[in-house]
């Protein structure tokens, strides 16, 4: 199993970053103009458009025979897996490391970075029509599912990369630090059954882990293996597309997603590295040393002497005059003594 180093990944990131994206706000009109610099080394295509016409674009690159599919922005508001798309797309188009040689004559990579172009201007979660595509690929009523379901079947991948944003509530639990960074590999059913196919996305999944935790440890949950029959990862699985899902989420005042947005590439190049240096995929028992997610977290707590007026809230974000704000909205929660503020106000005391 190759473990990327963090000096190797840390200087490829500050080399390659992609800095005209930033923050949680990305939209097509921000990634469209990126799009001609990569035509030199990756196949840019439109593959079809939105319920809104907007462009849906593919980029393929690489010659080997480990097919990878990678999509982002499936929910429109999630958009830390798309930063780091973008950051890794740079690396094969400048990086002259023998590590990116190897990766593309092993490997063919399939990108779709933005799947859902509306939600992504209107930065909600659902489509034009209000359909969640992570809940779609069963009934496939929305142009982007029926999309990428076609690539899926056409390009016939090894692996995928389900990219999304988690909410900040999400904790590792045993601990008190955020999940910046949760996996998931998918059910195919409801008894949450072992299967080939999970095992061998469990495998890519523990060299992922084992990399974060030389760099970020105990900051790397395991997201819920609960089966939901209409969700894209469960189905593509049970298809026998190994789907690993990656959640990007918070870490200490990062409420721009930059730092997880950095894991989130750092994950996403071990896991693609492993794939291509890896004979076989059997080893995948250490996935289940990964701490499950837990919810302790909310944004902002508001403490008492008594503790019986503590309050609760969470940041809501919204698009307002063209601008993305984000305001505290209350939680109704009554007992929060379990509970874990990002920021957290004492008052008739002092701020911690």
């Amino acid at each position: 199993m190759k473990i990327l180093t963090e000096e190797f990944l840390e200087n490829i990131y500050k080399e390659q970053k992609e800095t005209s994206l930033y923050g949680k706000w990305i939209t097509f009109n921000d990634i469209k103009k990126i799009f001609t610099k990569y035509q030199s080394v990756f196949q840019v295509s439109e593959i079809g458009t939105s319920e809104e016409n907007r462009p849906i674009m593919r980029l393929k690159i690489g010659n080997g025979k480990k097919k990878i599919l990678i999509w982002s922005q499936m929910h429109g508001n999630e958009s830390t897996g798309t930063k780091a798309v973008f950051d890794l797309f740079n690396c094969f188009l400048n990086a002259d490391k023998k590590e990116f040689s190897i990766l593309l004559k092993e490997c063919t990579l399939v990108f779709i970075p933005m799947l859902n172009p509306d939600g992504s201007q209107a930065y909600t979660r659902v489509n034009a029509n209000n359909v969640d595509l992570n809940r779609d690929v069963v009934d496939r009523v929305a142009k982007e599912s029926v999309l990428l379901r076609s690539i899926l079947e056409e390009f016939n991948p090894q692996f995928c990369f389900n990219l999304h944003d988690q909410r900040t509530i999400f904790s590792v639990e045993g601990t008190k630090n955020p999940a910046t960074i949760s996996f998931l590999a998918p059910s195919e059913e409801i008894t949450r059954e072992i299967t080939t196919g999970r095992k061998q996305t469990m495998n890519v999944i523990v060299a992922m882990n084992k990399m974060l935790q030389k760099i970020i440890p105990n900051f790397v949950g395991r997201y819920t293996d609960e089966f939901y029959p209409t969700a894209t990862g469960d189905n593509f699985q049970k298809l026998g597309y190994n789907t690993i899902l990656i959640e990007s989420g918070h870490y200490p005042n990062d409420y721009n997603r930059e730092e997880s947005r950095k894991y989130t590439f750092y994950s996403l190049l071990q896991g693609i590295c492993h794939i291509a240096n890896s004979s076989n995929f059997d080893d995948y028992e250490e996935y289940f040393n990964i701490p499950n997610n837990d919810k302790i977290f909310y944004d902002v707590i508001h403490r008492y002497a008594d503790s019986k007026n503590d309050k609760a809230y969470q940041y809501e974000d919204k698009i307002i005059d063209n601008q993305l704000v984000s305001k505290l909205k209350k939680i109704d929660e009554k007992v929060l003594k379990l509970h874990i503020g990002h920021n957290e106000i004492v008052f008739e005391g002092s701020n911690f």
